[in-house]
C-alpha cells in the first residue's frame, strides 16, 4: 500500500538502501569533471581518479595506459558494488536487482552474435562484453545460425528465455535480423520489468514507473531515426516499440509513419517533457540528441533518491555509475586522440 513503506521497508532493505545512498556520495562531482577535462595525458586522469572511490582500482597499473584500461577498471567497481547488494538482498529486492542486468544480457548476446556472423574470435568478443551481462552458456552463442537454435542451444535456460517468444523464426541472422532481434528482446524486458514494479506497487511502482516510461519513450524515437531510409516498414516499426509509456499508444501511430528526423521532432513536440529536449537542440542536430536524452535521464534518476523506502534508487544508482563510466570513456579517449576542444562534446554531468 503507498505510504505505508516506512512500517516495514527497513526490516529486510534498509542496510542496502543506506549503503546504496552511501555509495551514491561517491560519484563525481562536476568540480572533478572540470579537473579532468583539463588533464593533458591518461597517467593525469588515473592520478585524478586515484583520490576519488576509484583509486584501489586504477593505483597500481602501469604506464602507458590505455582508454579501456581506464573503463574496465571503472566497470569492475561497478560490478564488485553490484554483487555485494545481490548478496545481501532478499526478496523481491534481490529479483529486482536481478531485472537490471537483464539489459546487459541482451547487449552481449547481440555483441556475440554479431561478431560471430563478421567472423571475429569469440574470446576476443567476451572480453568486450559488459561483465554484468555474463551467463554460463554465453561462449556457446557463436554456434547458433539462426533465431530457432540460438534459442533452443543456448537461451532456453537464461532469463531472457520468456523474451524470445516472439523472436523465434527460422530466417538466417543478418545484421538486420540480429538488430530487430535486439529490439524485439528489449521491447519484451522492458514490458516485463514494468509489470514487476507494478506488482510491487507503492513508491517503487510510481518512481520505476516513469524512470521505465522515459526508457521505453527514448527507444521508441532512437528506433525511428534509426530505421528511416531502411528496408523497415512502418508495420515492423511500429511491432518494436514498447506497448507502454507516454507516447503509447498515440505518439507511437505518429513515430510509425515519420520519414525524416523533424518529422519525429514535430510529433514529440506535443508532449512537453520532450517538447524541452527537441528544444535544446537545433534543426539538422540529430547527433545531439543522445546526450538531450541523457541529461533528462540523468535528471529524473537523480530525483528518486529524494523519495525514501523504494527500490528505484538501486536502479538509479547502478544507471547514474554507467553514465559516469561513459563521461570517462569520452574525456579519456579526447586526450589519448588530442581532442580536447570537444571534450565537452559528451559529457553529461551528475551532480
Amino acid at each position: 500500500m503507498y505510504g505505508w513503506e516506512m512500517l516495514s521497508f527497513n526490516i529486510h532493505d534498509g542496510f542496502l538502501e543506506a549503503i546504496v545512498r552511501g555509495n551514491r556520495s561517491g560519484l563525481l562531482t562536476a568540480a572533478d569533471y572540470n579537473n579532468l577535462c583539463q588533464c593533458e595525458t591518461l597517467d593525469d586522469i588515473k592520478m585524478h581518479l586515484t583520490a576519488t572511490e576509484y583509486g584501489p582500482y586504477l593505483q597500481n597499473e602501469p604506464s602507458p595506459l590505455h582508454t579501456t584500461t581506464i573503463v574496465e577498471k571503472c566497470t569492475l567497481k561497478l560490478v564488485d558494488e553490484y554483487k555485494h547488494m545481490l548478496c545481501q538482498a532478499t526478496e523481491p529486492l534481490s529479483t529486482f536487482l536481478q531485472y537490471i542486468t537483464y539489459g546487459h544480457m541482451i547487449d552481449n548476446v547481440v555483441l556475440i552474435v554479431t561478431g560471430t556472423l563478421h567472423e571475429r574470435d569469440v574470446n576476443e568478443l567476451l572480453e568486450k562484453c559488459h561483465p554484468l551481462g555474463m551467463f554460463d552458456s554465453i561462449a556457446s552463442l557463436a554456434v547458433a545460425q539462426n533465431m530457432r537454435e540460438l534459442y533452443r542451444l543456448v537461451l532456453v535456460d537464461t532469463p531472457l528465455a520468456p523474451y524470445f517468444s516472439e523472436c523465434i523464426t527460422s530466417e538466417d541472422l543478418d545484421d538486420m535480423n540480429i538488430e530487430i532481434m535486439r529490439n524485439t528482446l528489449y521491447k519484451a524486458y522492458l514490458e516485463d520489468f514494468y509489470k514487476f514494479c507494478q506488482k510491487l506497487g507503492g513508491a517503487t511502482a510510481e518512481i520505476m514507473c516513469d524512470l521505465l516510461s522515459f526508457e521505453a519513450d527514448r527507444r521508441a524515437v532512437n528506433i525511428t531515426i534509426n530505421s528511416i531510409g531502411t528496408e523497415l516498414t512502418r508495420d515492423d516499426r511500429r511491432k518494436l516499440y514498447s506497448n507502454f509509456g507516454l507516447l503509447y499508444p498515440y505518439g507511437h501511430e505518429e513515430l510509425a509513419v515519420c520519414e525524416d528526423v523533424d518529422q519525429v521532432r514535430g510529433a514529440m513536440e506535443k508532449y512537453p517533457p520532450y517538447q524541452s529536449i527537441f528544444n535544446r537542440i537545433s534543426y539538422g542536430e540529430s547527433q545531439m540528441l543522445d546526450k538531450a536524452f541523457y541529461e533528462e535521464e540523468v535528471r529524473r534518476l537523480c530525483l528518486s533518491f529524494e523519495q525514501q523506502f523504494h527500490y528505484a534508487v538501486f536502479f538509479a544508482y547502478i544507471r547514474l555509475r554507467e553514465q559516469e563510466i561513459r563521461n570517462l570513456m569520452w574525456i579519456s579517449e579526447c586526450v589519448a586522440q588530442n581532442q580536447k576542444s570537444r571534450v565537452h562534446d559528451s559529457v553529461v554531468f551528475i551532480f
